[in-house]
């Protein structure tokens, strides 16, 4: 219910994000320097896409899951830093009602995906590694799809839930944001309701679609030690661990940050230092992924390779 004095308030048809508000002399290097880091982020997840569909020899469960996540981070970067760009640029830093809950909307659905994909990728290492036998059976061409597929479905599914209970929400009052992007507890705090229900609702899915993931993801793994330690041969283990490092590097940025910014208590100390947190799992992660995999890996250096001596001997 909304009390008298909310009900005589004006409800919000736009919100300010006020974003690195207190750092005007720099806002020039930060234009630039995001708008690098958007190029290089576009460019380099644009180029793993392509190399898994053009080359026949990363057409394998692992690789499929790889483009998957490349395409996610050209979107999930998409979502937030062309706004971010624009406000640093013309200083309008206006959103409007509909657009916040956009932004929101995908970011959050976004997140959820790369979680449930993250625990598939893990997932697969474990089956190659772990139970090498049943690989080929478990991971048929139907199973790839299902998995990935399952994936965005999920990520999806669960936020527009959290969406429904917030658009039940009344928000009224001061529209400025806190942020350089729409999340959910800058978001919430705006609400005339009592958001607690809300607030449940949105705990309850992050478990299902963020926390049960990871902890799948962090049993794989230890599953994955446990077999590679076992391993006679250093070469044997070097070869083994070499197959899910750069996933584990990636799993570890991604997760470290997010349950950093959203488990920790919700203080005016820890504000600006969850502020620099966001940037990391929502700029700079999706910018060292393909980074990570293509330098990490032997089957994507090699595609590279190839791609550069045939684009070289072709003229393109």
């Amino acid at each position: 219910m909304v009390s008298p004095e909310q009900g005589n308030q004006t409800s919000i048809t736009e919100f300010i994000l006020l974003g690195f508000r207190t750092l005007p002399e720099l806002k020039i290097l930060l234009f630039l320097l995001f708008l690098m880091i958007y190029i290089a982020t576009m460019a380099g997840n644009i180029l793993i896409v392509t190399l898994v569909v053009a080359d026949q020899h990363l057409h394998t469960p692992m690789y499929f899951f790889l483009g998957n996540l490349s395409c996610l981070e050209t979107f999930y970067t998409s979502t937030i830093l062309p706004r971010m760009l624009a406000s640093l640029l013309t200083e309008d830093r206006t959103i409007s009602f509909n657009g916040c809950l956009t932004q929101f909307f995908f970011f959050g659905s976004l997140v959820g995906t790369e979680c449930l994909l993250l625990s598939v990728m893990s997932y697969d290492r474990y089956l190659a590694i772990c139970n090498p036998m049943h690989y080929a059976a478990r991971m048929s061409g139907r199973a790839w799809l299902q998995f990935a597929g399952g994936s965005w479905l999920g990520g999806f599914l669960g936020n527009s839930i959290t969406m429904l209970s917030i658009s039940q929400l009344t928000f009224c009052g001061s529209n400025d944001i806190d942020h350089f992007f729409c999340d959910f507890i800058p978001l919430i705090n705006h609400s005339c309701n009592d958001p607690q229900l809300t607030e449940i609702l949105a705990f309850t899915l992050i478990l299902i679609f963020s926390l049960v993931p990871f902890l799948l993801t962090l049993l794989s793994y230890i599953f994955i030690i446990a077999t590679i330690l076992r391993i006679p041969s250093s070469t044997g283990r070097q070869k083994a661990f070499s197959t899910c490092s750069s996933h584990l590097i990636v799993v570890t940025i991604f997760y470290g940050t997010l349950l950093t910014v959203y488990m920790f208590p919700k203080t005016k100390t820890l504000r600006d230092f969850k502020k620099v947190l966001s940037v990391v799992y929502t700029v700079l992660t999706p910018l060292v992924n393909p980074l990570i995999y293509s330098l990490r890996n032997k089957e994507v250096k090699e595609a590279l390779r190839k791609a550069y001596r045939k684009c070289r001997f072709e003229q393109c």
